[in-house]
């Protein structure tokens, strides 16, 4: 559920995002702490004021999500674990990992540094409101135990062991530390998780019946989410399994559509836009890449110059996002596509290019791994269907395929 987002700074090293989602839940609990929350609890003061600790109140709660959020982040450094920054959005906060941890230790210190820090958040704001309640002004103290108030709540809520809340992850790690099987592990706290997505779903539908509408809308969103994220980290340790130690000169493919410098932007758009419909070609000469050129490119140039203009004029360097070694693992280019939300990666060798990398080559192959490898402990799923195996691919092909579509229309 995160939509389109924009740094706004860095910290500790650390890319720090919004999503744009974050503001309509940054306005509604401002709203609710200013019209409910703050004046039942301290009666008198002016509208400006209640609405001035609203404000407040929002922005610490969001500073402590913030907070929780980077003892992930700083613990996941400290394990060699590569982070690529941290969202606040609509459901609070998410440190975005390009990698599983790869131990059950490193998986529970990363997962339990988070909760830590809004313990130690809630524990100060508690006690800097009991030893100084009698010397602040009733509008700072009011602010400072809602804080700690909702750090606590914020523990409380993330350690249920129900993946991939805090609590599950620790669960998750305390499993694989027992029986040394990652899979196995994810497969139990991610079942728990989606089981409690889909009673936070049959709670929202109970309050919709009793009235209740904007805490069961919540409870449903909340329900469908983590619901959501807890079988599609199932499916990302499926897929892990079946791709991890295998190269990229697997899955390329050898026989790649180049285009030469010297031809005419006029010819190019004809005889291999229009033709093959893909928007962007690597650009060699005599089997070395010198460059790509998009359909991008070709809306630079007027209509009338075409024919008079060649690929070399337009073409441009091939951004390190869409090269990848043969050599490479495969789980990394599927990352890499990922991140840079593209489908296909140009395969080079020094400066020489070898072969294609395509999502759709890479989906073919984990789905006939699950279909002729499955049944076992050891296996990448204990349905012994192999129709259900494949369910589980197409259902992450899809997935892939719909998020790397939403980043590249965030670019």
């Amino acid at each position: 559920m995160i939509t389109k987002r924009f740094k706004i700074f860095e910290l500790l090293g650390f890319p720090i995002y919004l999503d744009l989602s974050w503001f309509a839940i940054a306005i509604l609990i401002s709203w609710s702490l200013a019209t409910g929350v703050f004046p039942q609890q301290v009666e008198g003061l002016t509208g400006l004021t209640y609405w001035s600790m609203g404000v407040v109140g929002a922005m610490g709660l969001f500073a402590s999500i913030l907070a929780h959020e980077l003892g992930h982040a700083v613990m996941a450094r400290r394990f060699d674990l590569h982070m690529r920054g941290i969202t606040l959005f609509i459901f609070g906060g998410v440190a975005e990992m390009s990698e599983e941890p790869p131990s059950a230790k490193s998986e529970f210190y990363v997962a339990i540094a988070g909760p830590i820090v809004s313990i130690f958040i809630a524990i100060t704001c508690l006690a800097v409101g009991a030893v100084g309640g009698g010397l602040m002004p009733q509008s700072f103290s009011a602010v400072v135990w809602y804080l700690g108030m909702m750090n606590g709540v914020l523990v409380a809520f993330n350690m249920i062991p129900a993946f991939p809340l805090d609590g599950g992850r620790v669960l998750r790690s305390i499993l694989w530390h027992v029986k040394g099987n990652l899979r196995w592990a994810t497969k139990i706290s991610s079942s728990l998780g989606s089981g409690f997505g889909l009673v936070l779903i049959i709670m929202g539908l109970m309050n919709l019946l009793a009235g209740n509408v904007i805490g069961a809308v919540w409870q449903f969103l909340i329900g469908m989410f983590l619901r959501n994220a807890a079988q599609g980290s199932y499916q990302q340790v499926l897929v892990r399994r079946a791709l991890e130690g295998e190269p990229v000169s697997r899955f390329m493919q050898p026989n790649v559509v180049t285009v030469e410098p010297s031809l005419s932007v006029d010819t190019f758009v004809e005889d291999y836009v229009y033709r093959l419909h893909h928007k962007m070609f690597p650009v060699t000469d005599n089997g070395r890449l010198i460059g790509c050129v998009t359909t991008r490119d070709v809306q630079q140039v007027p209509r009338n110059e075409w024919a008079t203009t060649t690929v070399a004029k337009i073409s441009r360097d091939c951004e390190q996002k869409n090269t990848i070694t043969p050599s490479s693992d495969a789980i990394q280019a599927l990352a890499k596509m990922s991140q840079a939300g593209v489908s296909r990666m140009m395969v080079v060798d020094e400066d020489r290019l070898v072969g294609l990398l395509s999502l759709s080559d890479l989906m073919k192959f984990i789905a006939l791994k699950m279909e002729l490898e499955g049944g076992d402990e050891t296996s990448f799923e204990t349905s012994p269907q192999p129709e259900c195996r494949e369910g589980t691919a197409r259902s992450f092909e899809q997935n892939a395929r719909a998020s790397n579509k939403r980043a590249i229309e965030m670019r």
